[in-house]
């Protein structure tokens, strides 16, 4: 048995499976990956903001920094709890620092103006997985240690049509109208351009112009961080964006956002992450994990690995469960179980998106008891022809293998499985279904492209059974 297990990992190395063992193999790992993840701790010491100047309840009182008074003395003193107590605070951007644990008490909430000229002068960021310097993300934190954001209060990026959300360029849903600020008018095309050239990160310094809109919640580069119990409401941009971080937390967290790229939490390069106990109700991805785009991605070459989601709920959203679309960098074991997904505005629960310009490779997705009420498009969506219009150097085909999902049960859908990949070659490998029922089911059953190995045992699609 010893020789069959090293045998089955060196062959799951390479992208090939021993028949009858590989679906429960990964599985056993799993106790391994959970145990890894490190939980941040703080002493029992608190600093209160109104000891720092902070005032609730006065829109035109904006406490950001009396509250990044209170960090720093929290940090400096050793670390402990910056609390903030029952009533609405007005705040611009909020810095992180290392051992402090930003503490919202039951009744408190933060409200972020949405004054743009708050958000500058810009800091080192990502921005859809390019490096660059950006407005300042709502709350921010670079290369700190033993974090955490916690709390049973409300993070309200106040975030709307009329504020950032028009600045997506989008005139129907948005309200974008000629003349305003809009990245879909030359920033974002300015920015994917530094990063196909590799123009130097210090010159790639995006203006309030540029139409860039800043995350919630931003942590590059830290380890130890935790994220609990707090509602986040009407982000920017992607709400909580964890770049490049090791032992991460997010439980028991609230996200409603619908506005554009109102993604959920985008883990990007990072590793040892749990995600659990969570609500998402979204304009986009509800988790979307990523690893930088094209030649940043591959420049970094850190893939994020090591992911649990469980017990999470999924409303409206793109996909549940993403990966992708900036992966260049690479994925690998990533562990969903226990979740609930329900919703007609729901495309897709599970989803690899990618394509010839991102590259990597995107090996060990498990799913299990996974319970779909409905969604609009496909219970699991491969697609290697993702934005496949784009500008860009295309010599880097991506590779998806061993992707495993195992008693999901799903209500209504158009797909059932959705696999996309090149008619020339069969970059996509080891996919299985397993133990599972799709009802519901309107278009077409199965439809795949561009893909070997795949199998299927004991899974029903509208009642009937699904042969290999």
């Amino acid at each position: 048995m010893e020789l069959k297990k090293l045998l089955c990992c060196i062959l799951l190395t390479v992208g090939c499976t021993l028949p009858g063992y590989a679906q429960d193999q990964p599985w056993t790992r799993y106790a391994d990956v959970e145990a890894g993840i490190e939980q941040p701790s703080f002493p029992e010491r608190n600093f209160l903001i109104t000891d720092f100047g902070a005032r609730p309840d006065d829109s035109l009182a904006l406490c950001h920094e009396a509250i990044d008074r209170a960090i720093l003395a929290c940090s400096l003193a050793g670390g402990g709890h910056v609390v903030v107590p029952q009533g609405t605070f007005y705040t611009g951007p909020i810095t992180l620092k290392s051992n402090v644990d930003l503490h919202l008490e039951k009744g408190a909430c933060l409200k972020f103006s949405t004054d743009k000229a708050l958000y500058t002068p810009t800091v080192l960021t990502r921005w859809e997985g390019v490096d660059c310097y950006n407005l300042r993300p709502l709350i921010y934190a670079r290369g700190e240690t033993n974090l955490a954001i916690t709390g049973q209060g409300t993070i309200d990026g106040q975030a709307d049509n009329d504020s950032w959300w028009h600045m997506c360029g989008n005139a129907e849903r948005f309200g974008w109208r000629e003349g305003m600020i809009s990245a879909a008018r030359g920033g974002r095309e300015r920015l994917l351009g530094f990063g196909e050239t590799q123009t130097p990160v210090a010159l790639r310094q995006m203006t309030l112009e540029d139409g860039l809109r800043p995350q919630l919640i931003n942590l590059c580069h830290c380890t130890r961080v935790l994220i609990e119990g707090v509602s986040l409401r009407n982000s920017p941009f992607w709400v909580i964006h964890p770049l490049f971080c090791e032992d991460l937390t997010v439980r028991g967290v609230d996200i409603f956002s619908h506005g554009p790229n109102s993604d959920g939490c985008d883990p990007e390069s990072c590793n040892d992450v749990l995600i659990e106990d969570c609500r998402f109700d979204t304009g986009d991805d509800c988790i979307a994990i990523k690893s930088g785009r094209n030649m940043d991605g591959r420049r970094w070459d850190t893939p994020s690995s090591n992911i649990i989601v469980r017990r999470c709920e999924m409303k409206d959203g793109h996909g549940g469960v993403v990966i992708g679309s900036e992966i260049s960098g690479g994925c690998r074991n990533v562990y969903v179980e226990d979740c609930r997904m329900d919703s007609p505005n729901l495309d897709r629960v599970i989803r690899i998106k990618t394509n010839n310009c991102r590259g990597g490779v995107v090996d060990g997705v498990y799913v299990r008891r996974v319970d779909v009420g409905q969604c609009r498009e496909a219970v699991l969506k491969i697609n290697l022809l993702y934005e496949s219009g784009e500008d860009c150097d295309r010599s880097y085909p991506p590779y998806v293998r061993n992707v495993m999902l195992d008693h999901v049960t799903s209500g209504k859908s158009q797909y059932g499985v959705l696999i996309t990949g090149y008619d020339d070659r069969m970059n996509i490998e080891n996919v299985s279904v397993t133990n599972s029922s799709f009802d519901g089911v309107e278009r077409k059953p199965l439809s795949i492209q561009g893909a070997k190995g795949l199998h299927f045992d004991n899974f029903r699609i509208n009642g009937k059974a699904v042969d290999n």
